[in-house]
């Protein structure tokens, strides 16, 4: 969605965090997501919270709403930017 706001949360050394910014990188994902590293933004830890209601990443936020699981927020990208090219 061209318009749409995004936010990845993701973790240093999380599995899950990198298989999604592997498969951003192999794609040329880079805008408009913004990653968002949880071990140096202290203040991301209440943002994940309050955007999903639980402490959990990757987290991919789409205009406010939390996307989780990393194969559900692949196959979303993969749709919305893949895809379309």
């Amino acid at each position: 969605m061209e318009n749409s706001q995004y936010t990845l949360y993701v973790k240093d050394g999380c599995p899950f965090c990198a298989k999604v910014l592997n498969f951003m990188d192999e794609h040329h994902i880079v805008l408009p997501i913004e990653n968002i590293s949880l071990m140096l933004h202290d203040v991301a830890y209440d943002t994940l919270i309050n955007l999903g209601g639980k402490f959990q990443v990757p987290c991919l936020s789409i205009d406010g709403k939390a996307l989780y699981e990393s194969d559900d927020i692949i196959a979303y990208l993969n749709k919305t930017f893949v895809e379309n090219e």
